[in-house]
Protein backbone atom coordinates (compact mmCIF):
# COMPACT_ATOMS: atom_id res chain seq x y z
CA UNK A 1 0.00 0.00 0.00
CA UNK A 2 1.30 3.45 -0.93
CA UNK A 3 0.84 6.18 1.65
CA UNK A 4 1.52 9.88 1.59
CA UNK A 5 4.57 9.26 3.77
CA UNK A 6 6.29 6.93 1.29
CA UNK A 7 5.06 8.42 -2.00
CA UNK A 8 8.08 9.67 -3.97
CA UNK A 9 8.02 13.43 -4.59
CA UNK A 10 6.70 14.46 -7.98
CA UNK A 11 9.08 15.99 -10.49
CA UNK A 12 8.31 19.53 -11.58
CA UNK A 13 5.84 19.60 -14.47
CA UNK A 14 8.42 20.68 -17.06
CA UNK A 15 11.58 19.22 -15.54
CA UNK A 16 14.31 18.65 -18.13
CA UNK A 17 12.44 20.46 -20.90
CA UNK A 18 13.61 23.42 -22.97
CA UNK A 19 10.84 25.88 -23.83
CA UNK A 20 11.05 28.79 -26.28
CA UNK A 21 8.86 31.73 -25.21
CA UNK A 22 7.95 34.22 -27.93
CA UNK A 23 6.79 37.66 -26.79
CA UNK A 24 8.40 37.32 -23.37
CA UNK A 25 9.23 40.92 -22.43
CA UNK A 26 5.89 41.73 -20.76
CA UNK A 27 2.34 40.58 -20.13
CA UNK A 28 1.34 36.98 -20.71
CA UNK A 29 4.70 36.03 -22.25
CA UNK A 30 6.77 37.27 -19.32
CA UNK A 31 4.43 35.71 -16.76
CA UNK A 32 4.35 32.42 -18.67
CA UNK A 33 8.15 32.33 -18.81
CA UNK A 34 8.20 32.67 -15.02
CA UNK A 35 5.66 29.86 -14.67
CA UNK A 36 7.59 27.54 -17.00
CA UNK A 37 10.82 28.19 -15.12
CA UNK A 38 9.13 27.51 -11.79
CA UNK A 39 7.91 24.22 -13.25
CA UNK A 40 11.50 23.23 -14.04
CA UNK A 41 11.96 24.27 -17.68
CA UNK A 42 15.00 25.96 -19.14
CA UNK A 43 13.61 28.93 -21.06
CA UNK A 44 14.71 31.01 -24.03
CA UNK A 45 12.93 34.37 -23.97
CA UNK A 46 12.32 36.33 -27.17
CA UNK A 47 10.99 39.81 -27.93
CA UNK A 48 11.75 42.71 -30.23
CA UNK A 49 12.95 45.10 -27.52
CA UNK A 50 16.17 44.41 -25.63
CA UNK A 51 15.65 46.37 -22.39
CA UNK A 52 12.41 44.87 -21.02
CA UNK A 53 13.41 41.42 -22.27
CA UNK A 54 16.76 41.62 -20.50
CA UNK A 55 15.03 42.69 -17.27
CA UNK A 56 12.78 39.59 -17.24
CA UNK A 57 15.69 37.30 -18.12
CA UNK A 58 17.95 38.77 -15.44
CA UNK A 59 15.16 38.35 -12.89
CA UNK A 60 14.85 34.65 -13.71
CA UNK A 61 18.61 34.07 -13.60
CA UNK A 62 18.87 35.95 -10.28
CA UNK A 63 16.23 33.59 -8.89
CA UNK A 64 18.29 30.55 -9.87
CA UNK A 65 16.48 29.56 -13.07
CA UNK A 66 18.11 28.52 -16.34
CA UNK A 67 17.16 31.31 -18.74
CA UNK A 68 18.58 33.11 -21.74
CA UNK A 69 17.21 35.62 -24.23
CA UNK A 70 17.60 36.90 -27.75
CA UNK A 71 15.85 39.64 -29.69
CA UNK A 72 14.15 39.32 -33.05
CA UNK A 73 11.17 40.17 -35.23
CA UNK A 74 8.95 37.14 -35.71
CA UNK A 75 7.51 38.56 -38.92
CA UNK A 76 10.95 38.08 -40.53
CA UNK A 77 11.81 34.50 -41.48
CA UNK A 78 15.58 34.89 -41.07
CA UNK A 79 15.10 36.27 -37.56
CA UNK A 80 12.91 33.35 -36.53
CA UNK A 81 15.35 30.78 -37.90
CA UNK A 82 18.16 32.47 -35.97
CA UNK A 83 16.08 32.51 -32.78
CA UNK A 84 15.33 28.80 -32.96
CA UNK A 85 18.92 27.92 -33.84
CA UNK A 86 20.15 30.05 -30.92
CA UNK A 87 17.84 28.13 -28.58
CA UNK A 88 19.23 24.78 -29.68
CA UNK A 89 22.79 26.08 -29.55
CA UNK A 90 22.32 27.39 -26.00
CA UNK A 91 20.33 24.50 -24.52
CA UNK A 92 21.02 21.57 -26.86
CA UNK A 93 17.38 20.84 -27.70
CA UNK A 94 13.87 22.25 -28.11
CA UNK A 95 11.01 20.46 -26.40
CA UNK A 96 8.32 23.11 -26.31
CA UNK A 97 7.35 26.49 -27.69
CA UNK A 98 4.92 29.16 -26.55
CA UNK A 99 4.05 31.44 -29.47
CA UNK A 100 2.56 34.49 -27.82
CA UNK A 101 3.69 37.69 -29.56
CA UNK A 102 0.84 39.73 -31.02
CA UNK A 103 -0.31 43.22 -31.87
CA UNK A 104 -3.74 44.56 -31.02
CA UNK A 105 -5.94 46.93 -33.00
CA UNK A 106 -9.23 48.67 -32.38
CA UNK A 107 -11.73 50.18 -34.78
CA UNK A 108 -14.38 49.01 -37.24
CA UNK A 109 -13.09 47.00 -40.18
CA UNK A 110 -13.86 49.83 -42.58
CA UNK A 111 -11.77 52.18 -40.42
CA UNK A 112 -8.60 50.06 -40.42
CA UNK A 113 -5.90 51.30 -42.76
CA UNK A 114 -4.24 48.96 -45.22
CA UNK A 115 -0.88 49.49 -43.51
CA UNK A 116 -2.32 48.62 -40.10
CA UNK A 117 -4.05 45.53 -41.48
CA UNK A 118 -0.81 44.35 -43.11
CA UNK A 119 1.16 45.01 -39.92
CA UNK A 120 -1.16 43.04 -37.63
CA UNK A 121 -1.33 40.13 -40.08
CA UNK A 122 2.46 40.09 -40.38
CA UNK A 123 2.94 39.57 -36.65
CA UNK A 124 -0.18 37.73 -35.49
CA UNK A 125 -0.54 35.29 -38.41
CA UNK A 126 2.62 35.20 -40.50
CA UNK A 127 4.69 35.42 -37.32
CA UNK A 128 2.98 32.42 -35.74
CA UNK A 129 3.39 30.45 -38.97
CA UNK A 130 7.09 31.33 -39.19
CA UNK A 131 7.62 30.34 -35.56
CA UNK A 132 5.90 26.99 -36.05
CA UNK A 133 7.80 26.35 -39.27
CA UNK A 134 11.17 26.76 -37.58
CA UNK A 135 10.18 25.06 -34.32
CA UNK A 136 8.83 22.08 -36.27
CA UNK A 137 12.09 21.85 -38.18
CA UNK A 138 13.80 20.93 -34.90
CA UNK A 139 10.96 18.91 -33.40
CA UNK A 140 10.47 16.79 -36.51
CA UNK A 141 14.14 15.80 -36.40
CA UNK A 142 13.75 14.87 -32.72
CA UNK A 143 10.45 13.05 -33.24
CA UNK A 144 8.76 14.85 -30.36
CA UNK A 145 7.66 18.26 -29.16
CA UNK A 146 4.78 20.41 -28.03
CA UNK A 147 3.71 23.82 -29.34
CA UNK A 148 1.19 26.15 -27.71
CA UNK A 149 -0.06 29.09 -29.75
CA UNK A 150 -1.89 31.98 -28.11
CA UNK A 151 -5.17 32.84 -29.80
CA UNK A 152 -7.97 34.61 -27.91
CA UNK A 153 -11.63 34.26 -27.11
CA UNK A 154 -11.77 36.74 -29.99
CA UNK A 155 -10.74 33.82 -32.17
CA UNK A 156 -13.83 31.88 -31.12
CA UNK A 157 -16.49 34.53 -31.63
CA UNK A 158 -17.04 38.00 -33.02
CA UNK A 159 -17.57 41.36 -31.38
CA UNK A 160 -17.60 44.97 -32.41
CA UNK A 161 -14.52 47.13 -32.70
CA UNK A 162 -11.58 44.72 -33.07
CA UNK A 163 -12.25 42.99 -36.37
CA UNK A 164 -8.71 42.86 -37.73
CA UNK A 165 -7.35 41.53 -34.43
CA UNK A 166 -10.09 38.94 -34.21
CA UNK A 167 -9.49 37.83 -37.79
CA UNK A 168 -5.87 37.10 -36.91
CA UNK A 169 -6.86 35.14 -33.83
CA UNK A 170 -9.29 33.02 -35.86
CA UNK A 171 -6.38 32.37 -38.21
CA UNK A 172 -4.15 31.22 -35.36
CA UNK A 173 -6.73 28.58 -34.51
CA UNK A 174 -6.77 27.40 -38.13
CA UNK A 175 -2.97 27.17 -38.18
CA UNK A 176 -3.00 25.27 -34.89
CA UNK A 177 -5.53 22.68 -35.95
CA UNK A 178 -3.83 22.10 -39.30
CA UNK A 179 -0.43 21.74 -37.65
CA UNK A 180 -1.88 19.24 -35.19
CA UNK A 181 -3.04 17.08 -38.11
CA UNK A 182 0.20 17.49 -40.06
CA UNK A 183 2.54 16.68 -37.19
CA UNK A 184 0.64 14.32 -34.90
CA UNK A 185 1.93 11.24 -36.74
CA UNK A 186 5.46 12.48 -35.99
CA UNK A 187 4.87 12.68 -32.24
CA UNK A 188 4.39 16.46 -32.09
CA UNK A 189 1.42 18.06 -30.34
CA UNK A 190 0.07 21.50 -31.28
CA UNK A 191 -2.57 23.28 -29.21
CA UNK A 192 -3.88 26.80 -28.66
CA UNK A 193 -5.02 28.85 -25.72
CA UNK A 194 -7.90 31.32 -25.98
CA UNK A 195 -7.50 33.80 -23.12
CA UNK A 196 -10.28 36.16 -22.18
CA UNK A 197 -9.55 39.59 -20.70
CA UNK A 198 -6.16 39.25 -19.01
CA UNK A 199 -4.46 41.97 -16.98
CA UNK A 200 -1.65 42.99 -19.31
CA UNK A 201 -0.46 46.18 -21.01
CA UNK A 202 -2.44 45.06 -24.08
CA UNK A 203 -5.64 45.00 -22.02
CA UNK A 204 -4.92 48.56 -20.94
CA UNK A 205 -4.68 49.53 -24.63
CA UNK A 206 -8.08 47.95 -25.24
CA UNK A 207 -9.58 49.79 -22.28
CA UNK A 208 -8.36 53.07 -23.75
CA UNK A 209 -9.55 52.28 -27.27
CA UNK A 210 -12.99 50.87 -26.36
CA UNK A 211 -14.23 52.61 -23.20
CA UNK A 212 -16.31 50.25 -21.10
CA UNK A 213 -15.71 47.27 -23.36
CA UNK A 214 -13.37 45.39 -21.03
CA UNK A 215 -15.55 46.02 -18.00
CA UNK A 216 -18.60 44.73 -19.88
CA UNK A 217 -16.79 41.49 -20.70
CA UNK A 218 -15.66 41.04 -17.11
CA UNK A 219 -19.22 41.62 -15.91
CA UNK A 220 -20.37 38.87 -18.30
CA UNK A 221 -17.69 36.46 -17.06
CA UNK A 222 -18.92 33.86 -14.56
CA UNK A 223 -15.82 34.29 -12.36
CA UNK A 224 -16.36 38.09 -12.49
CA UNK A 225 -12.68 38.94 -12.95
CA UNK A 226 -9.99 39.33 -15.55
CA UNK A 227 -7.36 36.63 -15.69
CA UNK A 228 -3.66 36.96 -15.00
CA UNK A 229 -0.70 36.11 -17.18
CA UNK A 230 0.33 33.48 -14.65
CA UNK A 231 -3.06 31.76 -14.96
CA UNK A 232 -2.62 31.59 -18.72
CA UNK A 233 0.93 30.34 -18.19
CA UNK A 234 -0.25 27.52 -15.93
CA UNK A 235 -2.65 26.30 -18.62
CA UNK A 236 0.16 26.44 -21.18
CA UNK A 237 2.52 24.58 -18.84
CA UNK A 238 0.07 21.69 -18.65
CA UNK A 239 -0.29 21.57 -22.44
CA UNK A 240 3.50 21.61 -22.83
CA UNK A 241 3.95 18.85 -20.26
CA UNK A 242 3.81 15.09 -20.63
CA UNK A 243 0.57 15.09 -18.64
CA UNK A 244 -1.10 16.33 -21.84
CA UNK A 245 0.44 13.55 -23.93
CA UNK A 246 -2.87 12.71 -25.66
CA UNK A 247 -4.04 16.30 -26.15
CA UNK A 248 -3.53 17.90 -29.56
CA UNK A 249 -5.50 20.23 -31.80
CA UNK A 250 -7.34 21.67 -28.79
CA UNK A 251 -8.34 25.32 -28.34
CA UNK A 252 -8.51 25.78 -24.57
CA UNK A 253 -10.34 28.88 -23.29
CA UNK A 254 -8.71 30.48 -20.26
CA UNK A 255 -11.43 33.06 -19.79
CA UNK A 256 -13.14 32.63 -16.44
CA UNK A 257 -16.09 30.93 -18.14
CA UNK A 258 -16.86 33.77 -20.56
CA UNK A 259 -17.20 31.41 -23.53
CA UNK A 260 -19.27 28.83 -21.61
Amino acid sequence: MTTAANTPPQQPLLAGKVVLVIGASAGIGADAARVFAEHGAAVMLVARTEGPLRAVTDELVANGFDAASTTGDISVGADVARIVDATVERFGRLDGAFNNAALTQAGRLDEVTEDDFDRILAVNVKGVWLCMREELRIMRAAGAGSIVNVSSIGGLRGSSGMGAYQATKHAVIGLTRTAAHDNGPLGIRVNALAPGPTETPMLDQTRAAIPGGVEARIAATPLRKAGTGAEVGEAAAWLLSDLASHTSGVVLPVDGGFSA
